[in-house]
């Protein structure tokens, strides 16, 4: 029964996984640091997943566990208001393409480890766009909290650089 139940784990993670790398979108060519990128991202937009519907507050934390090389992921939010209950989803981030480091695989859970692209990010780290190779999901962080909507538009316009789409956002809300 244990080797039934494993057979079926990796064969659906199999199917899953490579259904999900078949696509198009690839993470960006440009280096990465990732001891720049470690830290909280406010996330601002984004099509999401059903997880993630009702947030309000979201916040991804970034931690580089140099001893595990691995990226310990925190997302935070509160459910269906900004003072609604806080929702915590830990994961962890496994970097595929060192040392560029745009291409992760991320896991919520073992055993399923889900492709993670770094579409693009600005020089100063003070955003990024993050997408899957299905180019079903997209989200834009930002370190500012609450930034002016003309920034996010910009980010938007260089996104759409990448051809990865850009079209059935929602907006997020975060306290000031």
């Amino acid at each position: 029964m244990k080797k039934l139940i494993t057979l079926l784990l990796t064969l659906s993670t199999t199917i899953f996984t490579q259904g999900c790398s078949a696509m198009n979108y690839k993470a960006t060519n440009k280096k990465l640091d990732i001891d720049k990128f470690m830290g909280a991202w406010y996330v601002q937009t984004g099509r999401v997943t059903f997880l993630e519907k009702g947030a309000h507050n979201p916040i991804e934390h970034y931690k580089y566990n140099e001893s595990k090389d691995i990226i310990e992921i925190s997302f935070t939010f509160n459910k269906d208001s900004l003072n609604g209950k806080l929702k915590k989803i830990p994961q962890t981030g496994y970097i595929q393409n060192s040392p560029v480091n745009t291409y992760w695989k991320v896991s919520p859970f073992w055993p399923i480890k889900l492709d993670y692209l770094v579409l693009d990010f600005d020089q100063n780290y003070q955003w990024t766009a993050i997408g899957v190779p299905s180019g079903k999901y997209l989200w834009i962080m930002t370190r500012d909290r609450n930034p002016k909507e003309d920034y996010i538009k910009d980010i938007l316009k260089q996104v759409s650089k990448t051809s990865y789409p850009i079209n059935e956002l929602e907006v997020f809300k975060h306290n000031d």
